[in-house]
């Protein structure tokens, strides 16, 4: 494997982990890529699946059931010297209340990637999140989110994401003192990321194919009352270019969201979803019900990304409308379940 770039992904065998495997392996045919993934909430299925739809062949790389904190990546970049490592490990569900063993899967588990990556001057992604923000006062004016308005979470899935760019800020602040340019490290706030790939995520998976299922299941899409909570919804192939993007030379490190930059309500999804199953508001009505206090308690009612940072720093845009892309994600799930 002399000569041919390697790559690792932690994570990979999770919803985005898999699609940006797979779109590293069709971009890079003799790439080298290490996924490591302690299969929690992931499956080797991901990897499988998106591999044979984005790349068009099987997955070709390692694979390493391991658990990101207990490996000595000191070591695993000296041999593997990697171009570039992706950080997407992590509970991923929000709704869990064991609060240290979020943090501590969460944030102990990036602290020696994060160190070894700036010690070795290889090029490190991590993924945060949108929760960072809970309820800023943009949510309440129906604005887009700058990151600066983030560091209120509201659950502690969204603290440890905040945690994680907090080590980041100090590092880079450590550089910064020692008189070091910053290092190539930068942090994505995914908003809400749907497609291909997320079939096993749960109850964690995206309102898009909630509602799809619930229509094909002889059921009706069921929302929260009024239907006019809204979310930034990015199809997942922006996300993995999103991803790739902040490994590129030259671009500007630190902490950026990544979304589609416009909010979607939940009506226009349940319409997007009906039009790309060709069912109507007649024979698909939606059924609203009220939110439950217990969810209330830290609900995002809007969320969007101000995108602007993110396009000066990583030169990245995202091409996917998420009202189409629903409809046409819709009709994929369906065309699946009729094999």
């Amino acid at each position: 494997m002399t000569g041919s770039p390697c790559y690792i992904v932690t994570g990979g065998a999770g919803f985005v982990g898999s699609n940006l495997v797979a779109e590293i392996m069709r971009r890079e045919k003799s790439a080298r890529i290490i996924v490591i993934d302690d299969l929690r909430s992931g499956s080797f299925a991901n990897v499988v699946e998106a591999c044979d739809r984005i790349a068009e062949r099987p997955f070709d790389g390692d694979f390493l059931a391991a658990d990101t904190g207990a490996l000595d990546w000191n070591s695993l970049l000296e041999d593997l010297k990697p171009e570039a490592v992706f950080h997407l490990a992590s509970i991923t569900d929000t709704t869990v209340a064991d609060e240290r063993a979020m943090l501590d899967a969460n944030v102990e588990g990036f602290r020696p990637v994060l160190v070894s990556c700036v010690e070795s001057e290889t090029p490190l992604v991590y993924s945060s999140s949108a929760a960072t923000y809970g309820s800023p006062p943009e949510g309440r004016d129906r604005v887009a989110f700058p990151e600066s308005s983030a560091g209120q979470p509201n659950n502690v899935y969204g603290f440890s994401k905040w945690l994680l760019e907090n080590a980041h800020r100090s590092v880079a602040s450590d550089c910064a003192a020692a008189g070091l340019e910053p290092p190539h490290v930068v942090g994505l706030r995914y908003f809400n990321v749907f497609g291909p790939g997320e079939s096993r995520k749960g109850a964690m998976a995206s309102m898009a194919y909630k509602l799809t299922n619930q229509i094909l299941d002889g059921g009706r899409p069921r929302l929260f009352t009024g239907g006019e909570q809204a979310r930034d919804q990015i199809f997942v192939m922006d996300a993995v270019e999103c991803t790739l993007a902040a490994a590129e030379p030259g671009v500007t490190p630190g902490v950026f969201n990544c979304g589609s930059g416009r909010a979607t309500s939940f009506n226009e999804i349940a319409d997007a979803v009906r039009s790309g199953l060709g069912r109507t508001g007649d024979d698909a009505a939606t059924e609203y019900f009220e939110m439950p206090p217990n969810v209330r308690a830290f609900y995002q009612d809007f969320t969007c990304a101000d995108l602007s940072e993110t396009q000066d720093a990583l030169d990245w845009s995202p091409r996917f409308d998420p009202v189409s892309s629903i409809a046409e994600y819709a009709a994929h799930i369906a065309q699946r379940r009729s094999r």
